[in-house]
């Protein structure tokens, strides 16, 4: 791609996140190409749909993501690493009003263009748990799949006006019933081996 198209394809993507920040994924793309200060055919010529915009837009969130959870599985704590990135997670999610939507739909459509990347950004934050469960720090009876639903309810908290005073409060309920401690986690398997030899 030439410089002066990657910079008008880059000057787009700013503009389409800021408007989709504001407005919601729903927003409209002839506002968009307005706010760019383009017209709407050469917004199309670089992102021919709505999806392929918002593809580009958010795919780029998802990479960074994946890499942040790839940089914290050397974590010394990988409870506290995973609650980071669930944190972060569920931060640009209600930074895009919407995306949740496209997330969850994404995530069971393989024709999606956004599927790919939402089934790798599953992946890495299904090995940030796996990690902290394996340091019996996080319960076991939960996996990636659940993880990401987690997300994706959180995420919509954020994204209802009357309900995002909550959503920090509930994010800290739903973190602490995630995670277990080592010793609780040692009682746990304790009573249990216990009520065992009982039966």
């Amino acid at each position: 791609m030439r410089a002066d198209a990657r910079k008008n394809r880059d000057h787009l993507l700013a503009v389409a996140g800021t408007a989709i920040s504001e407005q919601g994924v729903d927003v409209s793309l002839r506002d968009i190409a307005r706010r760019a200060d383009v017209g709407l055919a050469t917004l199309l010529r670089h992102f021919p749909t709505r999806e392929a915009l918002l593809d580009a837009l958010l795919r780029t969130s998802f990479d960074e993501l994946t890499v942040k959870a790839g940089a914290l599985e050397t974590d010394d704590s990988p409870g506290d690493a995973l609650v980071s990135w669930l944190r972060d997670c569920i931060a640009w999610t209600t930074e895009y009003r919407g995306a949740v939507v496209l997330m969850a739909a994404a995530i069971e459509d393989p024709e999606s263009a956004l599927h790919a990347s939402c089934v790798t950004l599953r992946a890495a934050g299904a090995r940030l748990l796996a990690r902290a469960q394996a340091a019996g720090m996080a319960r076991t009876d939960i996996d990636g799949a659940d993880l990401f639903a987690l997300v994706e309810a959180l995420a919509w908290l954020g994204d209802q006006r009357s309900l995002a005073p909550r959503a920090n409060r509930l994010f800290d309920v739903v973190a602490s019933a995630i995670l277990t401690s080592p010793a609780s986690s040692d009682a746990e398997g304790k009573g249990t081996a216990a009520t065992r030899a009982r039966s």
